[in-house]
């Protein structure tokens, strides 16, 4: 049976998650949200929208997820075969849309640029009336959306981003993500890198110059330190660089004999091809193989770059061929949709929406300040990774993270990573003043008008 036990802020939620049984839904009684707020819905619907880049270096990871967001919004409103609700261990959605509205949805390119992301969440929210804004693959992008969403008082479910700065120094009260970040990446694979290529190693960073490179390079390089590591170069590239080579003949003077790719998207594709044809790979240097690591892998990546990925270690968020019921759901429903399997952007974000209409159904209300109570403390199961909590001190999911390699004889062009090792959520686990994500403020949430 589930336990009802009061959260911070003196609300009811449930404490038991999907494991031999299922939780009972949370519903929130404790306050009546009655005050007028941001694009209340006044029909028979509610808009979300969705902000994903249609353009730039993250174009593939923006495509899967908005393929992601369609398949949710019908979901929701009970088209298809459910996918995820049945699996869900909250109870609430039913597949009749939210509160009894029909889920509508708009659509904007982020570029995968700041100042764009934050032009197509403005007109979203003023012209389309759009309630929650959800998207983005880089963590430039969702910082500066997360910080228009707190302005002007609509929920942001963040998608794909990684920097520890998402839910560390701009953390915002109206922003949560699900997706893993750098340190969880760091923490995951330092085990596996010292098992794999032992304590005594010289790394040289290649880094995406934006917020997601420098925690990166800032959390892999801290963590491989500890194993006894030394750090010989962290050399900065500009994001949609292209071509690598100006960066990669460096590396073979270097003396070092481990490289390190800070980057994601096309330019990890780009940077890893080149550094292949370059030859690292079958290099020796210091009496060892040179080795290369991705810190953030997916397979949409690892399909950009092909025969470069075999034997690369890296972490990921999570891998359509995970055999829990929820992977294995929505794979289905995705697989039969889009005639392929969903890539790790494409999970976080059909999960973020279904987080997202949770709470709003639980709360019985689509107040953003009611949501994100809702969603504060909130622990789940069921999406795919396992037992998850939603963090209320800096509204960061923690969750079981993937050490992946790429794969030396691949199956079909949808499996060519590996899962080496499942780490479990407590190994990944800090805390909310951990040094890396010092300096900001969760502050209140802005309900809006």
């Amino acid at each position: 049976m589930s336990k009802l036990i009061m959260n911070r802020r003196g609300l009811l939620r449930s404490s038991a998650i999907l494991g031999a049984g299922l939780a009972t839904p949370t519903i929130f009684t404790g306050r009546a949200w009655s005050q007028s707020y941001t694009n209340e819905p006044t029909g028979d619907t509610v808009t979300l929208g969705f902000n994903v880049p249609q353009t730039g270096a993250y174009a593939d990871e923006g495509a899967d997820e908005l393929r992601a967001y369609q398949l949710a919004v019908e979901h929701l409103n009970g088209e298809g075969d459910g996918g995820m609700l049945n699996t869900f261990s909250s109870r609430a959605l039913e597949g009749a849309g939210i509160n009894g509205k029909k889920v509508a949805y708009v659509t904007g390119d982020t570029q995968t640029k700041s100042d764009a992301a934050r032009a197509s969440a403005t007109r979203m929210i003023e012209r389309d009336g759009a309630i929650m804004i959800t998207g983005g693959s880089s963590s430039g992008v969702a910082v500066a959306v997360q910080s228009l969403c707190q302005e002007m008082g609509v929920i942001f479910m963040a998608g794909l981003t990684h920097s520890n700065d998402t839910t560390g120094k701009d953390k915002k009260a109206n922003g949560f993500r699900h997706f893993f970040n750098a340190y969880m990446s760091a923490a995951a694979l330092a085990p596996v890198l010292k098992e794999e290529y032992g304590t005594d190693r010289k790394a040289y960073h290649l880094t995406a110059d934006y917020t997601w490179g420098w925690t990166q390079e800032e959390s892999i390089a801290a963590a491989t330190e500890a194993l006894g590591w030394e750090t010989t170069a962290k050399v900065r590239t500009p994001l949609g660089a292209g071509d690598f080579s100006q960066y990669l003949t460096p590396v073979l003077n270097s003396g070092a004999d481990v490289l390190i790719l800070n980057h994601y998207g096309r330019d990890m594709v780009n940077s890893l091809t080149q550094a292949v044809q370059f030859g690292l790979k079958n290099k020796q240097v210091n009496g060892k193989n040179f080795e290369i690591v991705v810190p953030l892998y997916s397979e949409l990546m690892a399909q950009g770059a092909g025969e470069a990925v075999k034997g690369i270690l890296g972490s990921a968020n999570w891998d359509w061929k995970l055999t829990d019921e929820g992977t294995q759901a929505l794979t289905r429903s995705f697989g039969a949709k889009y005639g392929f399997p969903p890539s790790q952007a494409a999970h976080t974000c059909y999960v973020q929406t279904l987080l997202y209409a949770d709470a709003a159904q639980r709360a019985g209300s689509f107040n953003p300040c009611a949501i994100a109570e809702a969603l504060e403390g909130f622990d789940f199961d069921g999406l795919g990774n396992g037992p998850t909590l939603y963090r209320a001190a800096d509204h960061q999911c923690f969750k079981d993270v993937l050490v992946v390699r790429g794969k030396e004889n691949p199956e079909n062009q949808y499996d060519l990573l590996e899962v080496v090792q499942i780490v479990p959520s407590a190994q990944v686990t800090y805390e909310p003043d951990n040094p890396m994500f010092a300096g900001g403020d969760l502050g209140t949430c802005n309900p809006g008008a």
